[in-house]
């Protein structure tokens, strides 16, 4: 359990998403249009395409293979063909960097 520093604040535009990996694992991290920062996990639970690739919209994630749509401050699942929700991590923004809590 440790917090990552995943990148500047700067690297990711207001309404936009980055793929972040450690290890094995995938991760997408958004900068909402509250200015906040989110996280999820980084592949569509439909068929584990990277989200990354899909379109932004509010707080939302379009999946690019299908148009399936998530909540990305919830993970929750909005659209079929997706119907399990995405996890999600806490964040952080600690002297312009983002943070990322994973256990």
């Amino acid at each position: 359990m440790a917090w990552h520093d995943v990148c500047s604040t700067k690297k990711i535009d207001e309404e936009d998403v980055i793929r972040w990996d450690i290890g094995e694992r995938t991760f997408a991290v958004y900068h909402g249009i509250d200015g906040n920062f989110y996280c999820t996990d980084g592949l569509c639970t439909h068929e584990q395409v990277h989200l990354c690739d899909g379109l932004v919209m509010d707080f939302e994630i379009e999946c690019p293979k299908h148009n399936g749509l998530f909540d990305y401050r919830t993970g929750r699942a909005l659209r079929a063909p997706v119907c399990e929700h995405l996890g999600i991590y806490q964040t952080k923004v600690e002297e312009g960097r983002v943070l990322i809590f994973i256990e």
